[in-house]
């Protein structure tokens, strides 16, 4: 159902009628957006500890961003450092989240964001504009997770390391770093979007 990969202007995604096209998949292939991924430090929207963003221009991936990011409020949980390794001394220095945005604002103006797992990264990106009172740019967001269950539904589950493996994309280890999983988000969006 999705897009043949000939990379054609304006090629349509999928087969719906406009009325019932699920809102987190693009109607048209994605030709330039940003992949973003959040890691938290606890279970508070505002707890971002890392970033990782990646931007694709012309179906190519052209600019990697990585940051720590001092959370709020600054605590960690045992599970979510379980899951990411991300520690408090590891933040206690960062820096805090609009002097990050600042170094990569501009380089996201204007393009649809993707990630894989919308319900948290942009409920997290919502959360830290309003938190610091930046305006939020409301940016067009689409989801890889959502997108690979309605495109690709015979990958053996949705998780970003095997959707990224059946598209050639190896995480290896490096799964819930804020970077790979971007980037693996991005070269999934590339496939589907």
């Amino acid at each position: 159902m999705f897009w043949n990969r000939d990379k054609n202007q304006g090629q349509i995604i999928g087969d719906w009628p406009d009325a019932e096209r699920p809102s987190y998949i693009p109607k048209y292939h994605l030709h330039d957006f940003a992949a973003i991924d959040f890691e938290a430090a606890n279970a508070e929207l505002t707890s971002a500890c890392s970033v990782g963003l990646v931007i694709v221009r012309n179906d190519e991936i052209v600019d990697r961003f990585y940051s720590l990011i001092k959370p709020v409020p600054n605590k960690y949980d045992f599970w979510t450092t379980k899951v990411h390794g991300i520690k408090k001394k590891d933040t206690e220095n960062a820096e805090s989240f609009p002097a990050v945005w600042y170094r990569v604002a501009h380089k996201v103006a204007g393009l649809p964001m993707v990630a894989h797992g919308i319900s948290f990264d942009q409920r997290v990106l919502r959360a830290l504009h309003e938190y610091y009172h930046i305006k939020y740019p409301n940016y067009p967001f689409y989801c890889t997770h959502l997108g690979s269950q309605q495109l690709v539904p015979d990958v053996e589950n949705h998780k970003v390391q095997t959707v990224a493996l059946h598209f050639g994309y190896d995480m290896k280890k490096n799964h819930h770093n804020a970077l790979a999983d971007a980037e693996a988000c991005a070269v999934i969006a590339m496939h589907i979007f």
